[in-house]
């Protein structure tokens, strides 16, 4: 075994033998590598399977980052509507995140949302007739109906965390319609984010009180009553079945930034 040595003057005789770094990991024993990161690079390699790897995975990882960002540098400000692909545009929630896309763009301020049917669609709808900036953040899935028609600026990811970073850096508030799992994980990952300060103090607000109550019950019952949370953490959103409330508490952090 052509075993690479210890390459740091400065590491110490470790119990688990001789030390070795690629770079800023550091591996020891039988963590060690046959072959150095050149030797790998310089050889031939006639199968394809580097194309699936991890390390490969990475670059795609980061064009993403760089599409996004390159993307939406420009936007203005922004307001994200979150809520479930299933909903019906009959439905009065759909028809009120209609209302709430075009309230937002009256406001010369853009709609972002996943992209998709339903919630997602009526706010793009709401904002686009309105002549406002419509953006679909779509993520592909092997059942994802695609980019809705009345998104104006639209972009697929392959990864979710990207396009939640996405969300989350150029919203500076969230409005969120009933929806289902992956709803939640938008809203909690955000309110996450607000309560350990991983990102800048949000507005949200939940529309629809008989959807959202019985949630937040046990949040201010069950999570308080064993302190899972501080007696703040519940005030980070605001319940409503106004729609306009739901609009300004969302449009409230640009009139905090100025």
């Amino acid at each position: 075994m052509n075993t690479p040595h210890t390459n740091h003057p400065d590491d110490q005789r470790s119990p688990l033998g001789e030390t070795y770094r690629q770079g800023p990991v550091l591996l020891r024993g039988q963590m060690i590598p046959e072959e150095s990161t050149t030797e790998r690079l310089l050889k031939t390699d006639e199968s394809i399977d580097w194309l699936h790897r991890d390390p490969w995975r990475v670059l795609r990882i980061q064009a993403e980052f760089v599409d996004g960002f390159g993307s939406l540098a420009e936007l203005g400000p922004a307001v994200s509507i979150f809520g479930s692909a299933r909903t019906d545009p009959a439905d009065p929630v759909y028809q009120a995140a209609q209302y709430m896309g075009a309230q937002i763009a009256r406001r010369n301020v853009a709609v972002i949302t996943g992209g998709g049917p339903g919630i997602m669609e009526a706010a793009n709808k709401g904002a686009s007739i309105e002549g406002g900036k419509s953006v679909g953040l779509g993520i592909e899935l092997p059942h994802e109906q695609g980019i809705n028609e009345w998104v104006n600026l639209g972009m697929t990811f392959r990864y979710f965390f990207v396009r939640k970073t996405m969300f989350v850096k150029y919203s500076s508030g969230v409005i969120v319609c009933p929806g289902g799992f992956g709803t939640l994980d938008e809203t909690f990952e955000l309110l996450t984010l607000v309560q350990t300060h991983k990102a800048a103090t949000i507005p949200i607000a939940l529309y629809d009180s008989s959807y959202w109550q019985g949630l937040f019950d046990w949040v201010n019952g069950t999570l308080a009553q064993r302190a899972m949370i501080s007696p703040l953490d519940p005030s980070l959103v605001t319940i409503t079945d106004d729609a306009d409330e739901a609009v300004d508490v969302a449009l409230s952090g640009l009139i905090r930034q100025r």
